[in-house]
């Protein structure tokens, strides 16, 4: 004997519920309980939930999914002062922590110029972040573009491009990259609007440091 019309009570199972389907079905514990196995496989499986079956009900898990949710953030800003100087500037990554706010650490590996370390420290959404990774810097484009991407710790990656405004101006465009970190999930939403106000303030900063490095530099 098969249970009637229970497609469309299979959602909604509760204690309740499988009592009463058994009552009407007549079916012994066991083989009710085989039977609704079967018709919630059929009914959950496109949705890949993954659930188990207890005497009292079928308790459902939420759907598992192993991809994780990536955001792109890309802000510019217009900086006085010449592009070779800008680009020599970015190019000097330990030197980053100086201006741009939640990053507080960048060390060069001695034996592997293109690869850092960088630690990212900064209090937000209630908390304190503290976040690492190794970044490999890919081959560069001279007064042009320097990109990375993480290979450990942090996933991410980004990119910053260089464009002529004249002689002594130039207009920085930075993206960055990263898969949201799993404590971060809950505040996703906001976080996307968060890293880029940040970024702004970074740029900011950065024009004012480049100034300085522009004159030291001539003097």
């Amino acid at each position: 004997m098969s249970v009637p019309a229970a497609t469309s009570v299979v959602p909604l199972v509760n204690h309740r519920t499988v009592n009463n389907l058994q009552k009407s079905t007549l079916l012994p514990p066991a083989q009710f309980t085989t039977n609704l196995l079967r018709i919630r496989r059929r009914c959950y499986f496109p949705q890949k939930r993954i659930s188990h079956i207890y005497p009292s009900g079928v308790k459902f898990r939420r759907p598992f999914s192993p991809v994780m949710e990536w955001q792109d953030c890309t802000v510019k800003m217009e900086v006085d002062v010449p592009i070779s100087v800008a680009y020599q500037c970015y190019s000097d990554r330990e030197a980053i922590p100086e201006w741009m706010p939640f990053i507080s650490s960048v060390k060069i590996l001695e034996d592997k110029p293109d690869l850092s370390r960088w630690s990212l420290k900064y209090k937000a959404f209630g908390r304190d972040i503290e976040f690492s990774w190794l970044a490999r810097n890919m081959q560069p484009i001279t007064n042009q573009k320097i990109h990375w991407r993480s290979l450990e710790g942090l996933p991410n990656r980004g990119a910053v491009r260089f464009f002529p405004k004249g002689a002594d101006a130039c207009l920085i465009e930075l993206t960055v990259s990263y898969e949201i970190p799993q404590i971060l999930i809950p505040v996703a939403s906001a976080l996307q609007p968060f890293l880029q106000s940040l970024l702004m303030r970074g740029l900011e900063r950065f024009a004012r440091f480049a100034k300085t490095y522009s004159a030291e530099s001539t003097a």
